[in-house]
Formats: C-alpha cells, structure tokens, sequence
C-alpha cells in the first residue's frame, strides 16, 4: 500500500509544473477606418523554466469547455457528434510560444480550416532610453523599437526578473509592463499576476477514425513568414477553397459525409453547398474589409 501512495505522489508530482501567469489587458482598433471602436481583451502570458505562452483568456475557458464536452460525447458512444459552444470564446484567437534559453518563438493562428505554426525569424531591436516611469506598483523604463511593421514603445520593469513580455516581445532586462504602438491600435498592459500549476503536458483527444472536427485537435502545419505570406493572399482571394476542396475529395466516399450549414444576415438556414459557398466567401470579405489593422502588418500583406 505505501509504494502504491508513494507512486501516486510521484505521478502528482511530475504531472504538473509552477507557473508565473501574467494578465494582461489588450485594447486594440481592428478597424482602422473607426477608430471609436475599441476592443478589450484579457490575455494571459504563461512563464515557466522552459518557455511562456501568451494567448486569450476567454479563448482558453471556451475552448476548455468544448473540448470537454466533444470528450463526454465520445465516451457516450453515440456516434452522433454536436459541437456547440455557447460561451464566448474570445476575439484574439492566435496563440504566441517561446521557447527558453535561445527564445525560439511560434505564432499559431488559423486560416479557414487549417492550424499554421509560423516560426519568427526576426528578435526585436531595442533602444533603451532613460526615461522612467511608475506604472501600477512596477518603477519602469522607457525603450522603443520597430516590429512586425509597427513602430513600439514600451516600459519595462526589473523589479519582475523575465525578459519576456506579450505577444513575440522579449529582450529587455526586465519585464514589459506596457507596450503600444505609435498609432494607438495596439495596446497591451499589465493588470495583474499570480502562481498556478499547469499541466505539463496537454493531453490531446483521441477521435474515431476518419473524424476531424475543425477548429478543435489536429496537427499544425509549420511554415516560414513567407509562406504564410503566400497562404494567406490565397485565402483572400478565394476563402472557401479549402472547404469546396474537402466537400470533391470526400464526394465519392460513401463512409463519410460532409455537410455545410449557415445562416443569413437575416437568420435563413441554407444547406445548398453552392449557397453556403457564397454566403460564406461574402461574410468572410466582409469580415476581411473590418478587420484592417492586424497587430503584425508585415505578416498579412
């Protein structure tokens, strides 16, 4: 019995790690033509002996419930999958990793239906000024930089001793307190910080044969920022190619089924895949023309 308790306890031990998570409030423009439309996010900076993680808070809790729930499904066996996520997942849905000592950094987003890995190869180029600063309880100092496209004003604090910050920002001898770019569209403050213990590993869902459900699971497919680049301009010019590609592939396949459903501005369900296709590619334009001032010019252009 004390080898079986004292194997319980190594297993509990090992199964999760300390982490110094940050808060950190981000309001930012995505419109560049309405400038009164101001969008807050709560995004979390995760640092642990081996790297930081820096993704949304309401994305985290959302995507947490749904993936509990795909699993609570799966075990009832029923075969019949519904995935309806009725809390807010958040706005902000890229993911940005680092990887300790060297700071080897990833930005994760999506593009329609598959999940990029896009490895940085620039590290922000500080100037370093004199000024100082308080902000909240943190004695900071100035330093600027130009990054992603963007000219950059931080302050940063060695009272917190991680060079690292939001998003792909590190390299200053302190923490960034406060980052934001020139034209006041990007802003990214710190509101508050505490130690948890994370999972140090993730473990992933294992779905039936053949089953893929988008948005949720999959493997990542690693590029550089310029082939990105050219994956990106291809989504725009054509944002359902992906899904018309999956419904012909799969057209002759008796075992599997693909099915596209949306609603109309004015709440009309259409099932005609040409009709999906249309309403689609309109409101992902749409979507596109409103969301103008990405954080990284540089990575969409």
């Amino acid at each position: 019995m004390k080898k079986n308790i004292l194997f319980f306890l190594l297993v509990s031990v090992f199964a999760t790690a300390q982490t110094n998570r940050f808060f950190y409030e981000y309001k930012y423009i995505p419109n560049s033509e309405d400038k009164a439309d101001v969008k807050k996010e709560m995004m979390l900076l995760d640092i642990t002996k081996d790297g930081s993680s820096y993704y949304s808070q309401d994305k985290f809790v959302g995507d947490s419930i749904a993936k509990a729930d795909l699993e609570k499904q799966l075990k009832g066996g029923s075969g019949n999958i519904s995935i309806n996520r009725r809390e807010k997942s958040g706005q902000v849905s890229y993911k940005v990793t680092k990887q300790y000592p060297d700071f080897k950094t990833y930005l994760f987003r999506n593009i329609s239906t598959d999940q990029y890995k896009i490895q940085e190869d620039k590290k922000p180029e500080w100037k370093i000024l004199p000024d100082k600063e308080k902000i909240g309880a943190y004695n900071t100092q100035k330093a600027t930089t130009n990054f992603g496209g963007r000219d950059w004003t931080a302050w940063f604090t060695t009272d917190i001793p991680f060079q690292d910050g939001p998003y792909k920002f590190y390299g200053l001898p302190g923490l960034i307190v406060k980052i934001e770019d020139v034209t006041g569209s990007h802003r990214m403050t710190l509101v508050g910080n505490k130690t948890v213990q994370t999972p140090t590993t993730d473990k992933e869902t294992q779905m039936p044969q053949g089953m893929t459900i988008f948005g949720m699971g999959g493997k990542d497919i690693e590029v550089t920022k310029d082939q990105f680049r050219k994956v990106w301009k291809a989504y725009v010019n054509d944002p359902t190619k992906n899904m018309r590609e999956m419904m012909m592939k799969n057209g002759g396949d008796s075992n599997q089924k693909i099915v596209f459903k949306t609603r109309t501005a004015d709440g009309k369900e259409i099932s005609d895949p040409n009709q999906v296709f249309r309403e689609m590619e309109k409101r992902t334009k749409e979507t596109l023309a409103k969301n103008n001032n990405p954080i990284e010019p540089d990575l969409v252009k």
